[in-house]
């Protein structure tokens, strides 16, 4: 038996079957566990420094060589999405208490904690994670927008997981840095990630004229502004969502809340 594969049962002339890649039986030893360690240190690391080497350089192209099949080096970009918010999530919780410095602030503005602050605080705490899981929702909107611009939805997928990895990035390198050294000043704080969120809309041109680089500057802006103002439009339908759910849940007086310190 340990001349055919365990997998396909097909004979084994190499260290590899030729039927289905399987490797050729060996027994798990400490040099066996050493070697798979050693791989998927090398292996991911490369995969993942070049990806982030390249996305800092040119997210835009980045994306666009990889779309076209340059991939061989890449690490997968919606894994790289996940993983760099991960980070980004741990350094907002752990280490800038973000929920606490907020509720601070809300608390100096004279605002109660009520369903509209927490989901406040919530996405100012992890916003570059919601964004990856938002990722097939804003693909949808990508799709629409650029659909004579030849790329389909799943394409868009990708493009959006590799913009929000440039997001997470620039977020964590040179936003941060700041967060931390006013983290015991909550309105200088909240100040700086408002101020932030305006920076969207310049990465995004940035990032889609690298994409397409054939297209003009001016119907790229266009088409963020457009996006912009659909996001906008969107963020402000949840917040009467939720202020219309306290009230048919709470009665008129939950608005009150909004005016009470804690």
């Amino acid at each position: 038996m340990e001349n055919n594969c365990l997998n396909c049962n097909h004979p084994i002339l190499e260290n590899f079957c030729s039927h289905c890649g399987q490797k050729k039986y060996k027994r798990i030893d400490r040099k066996f566990v050493i070697d798979e360690a050693q791989y998927l240190m090398v292996h991911t690391n490369k995969g993942f420094f070049y990806s982030v080497k390249k996305i800092m350089q040119n997210p835009g192209k980045t994306a666009r060589e990889f779309i076209d099949g340059n991939r061989v080096n890449h690490y997968k970009p919606i894994l790289l999405a996940f993983l760099l918010s991960g980070i980004a999530a741990f350094l907002s919780f752990k280490v800038l208490r973000f929920n606490e410095i907020m509720q601070d602030y809300y608390t100096q503005q004279k605002l109660s904690y009520t369903p509209l602050t927490n989901l406040m605080s919530f996405v100012s705490s992890y916003s570059a994670a919601i964004m990856v899981f938002l990722i097939p929702v804003i693909s949808v909107f990508t799709k629409l927008l650029f659909r004579k611009w030849g790329q389909n939805y799943y394409e868009h997928v990708i493009m959006n997981a590799f913009f929000q990895c440039y997001y997470t990035i620039i977020t964590v390198v040179l936003l941060y840095p700041f967060l931390y050294v006013f983290r015991h000043d909550s309105s200088v704080f909240a100040y700086l990630i408002g101020i932030s969120m305006f920076a969207i809309p310049f990465i995004m041109v940035w990032f889609y004229k690298g994409f397409y680089h054939e297209r003009s500057l001016r119907d790229i802006i266009l088409k963020v502004l457009l996006f912009a103002f659909i996001g906008f439009v969107g963020y402000v339908i949840t917040v009467f969502a939720i202020i219309i759910g306290m009230v048919i849940i709470q009665g008129p007086e939950a608005l009150l809340k909004f005016q009470q310190p804690k």
